[in-house]
């Protein structure tokens, strides 16, 4: 096999599975419904629709579905924005030093630990409902992971290395501007593709529980009348949109961190 044919095909896959993936879920819910099986092991549309007619109600409804859309992104890549800005100032603060770390480290499991969907009824009665709630739930749930990594990337400098450069003049912000911070990058745009997943479903539940525009709020509503293919083309949308902004972050980490991988990882 050729390099250009492994490329493609290695592009090509994601494609085919989740073609296939969809195919099968088709064929299962056709054959389930055929009358003469349909006492055996009917699936009926309110259970699992088929996806055609998912990208039925996509296709009928893509500017309700699209203006919801454009909601949840828009307080999902706000509240991730904030987590990076948060995220990297007390990474630096928690990795460069050693009292920080036991001072707030222990803080940041505890309060990771709670449930943030017991923490959106609280911003609620803070702030009220609709897009604020969503922006701070995205922000606390991506927050931790940016936080852990960056200052795992600083502590990675080995005490030799810090020695060498010391005893050459280097002072302790020289280490951690030259050093420390090119060697937690790698590190931080690992945490960034978890974290984005994580902002988006830190906004959806704000929007579910309260919320009054979004992805969420709309699922919500086509919960209540049972309209089960638009709940899933809400869930369609969410994944679209969350393999979008993970490989936005995959291209900048690419361009950025370009010098920490081998090999294949480099095309």
């Amino acid at each position: 096999m050729t390099a250009g044919t492994e490329r493609v095909l290695r592009i090509a896959m994601p494609w085919l599975a989740t073609a296939g993936l969809l195919i099968i879920w088709e064929l299962v819910c056709v054959v389930c419904n055929i009358p003469a099986l349909s006492s055996v092991c009917s699936i009926p549309e309110i259970i699992l629709p088929r996806p055609t007619r998912i990208f039925e109600v996509i296709l009928l409804r893509w500017d309700i579905l699209l203006e919801f859309c454009l909601q949840t992104l828009w307080t999902t890549a706000l509240g991730f924005l904030i987590a990076i800005a948060g995220g990297l100032v007390l990474g630096l603060a928690i990795g460069a030093s050693p009292f920080v770390y036991s001072g707030l480290y222990p803080l940041l499991i505890a309060f990771n630990a709670i449930p943030k969907v017991a923490i959106v009824p609280i911003l609620m009665i803070w702030v009220g409902v609709g897009a604020t709630p969503a922006i701070i739930t995205a922000f606390v749930i991506s927050f931790f992971p940016i936080v852990v990594n960056v200052a795992t990337g600083l502590a990675t400098i080995e005490p030799e290395m810090r020695d060498v450069l010391r005893s050459l003049g280097a002072t302790r912000t020289e280490i951690l501007t030259k050093v420390g911070i090119p060697r937690a990058m790698p590190y931080l745009f690992a945490s960034l593709k978890v974290a984005i997943t994580l902002a988006f479903i830190g906004s959806v539940i704000s929007e579910t529980v309260g919320g009054n525009r979004g992805i969420g709020f709309l699922m919500l509503s086509a919960g209540a009348r049972n309209d089960a293919p638009t709940t899933f083309a809400g869930l369609f949308a969410i994944a679209v949109m969350g393999v979008l902004m993970y490989a936005l972050c995959a291209l900048v980490e690419k361009r950025m961190t370009r010098w920490a991988f081998r090999g294949e990882l480099v095309t």
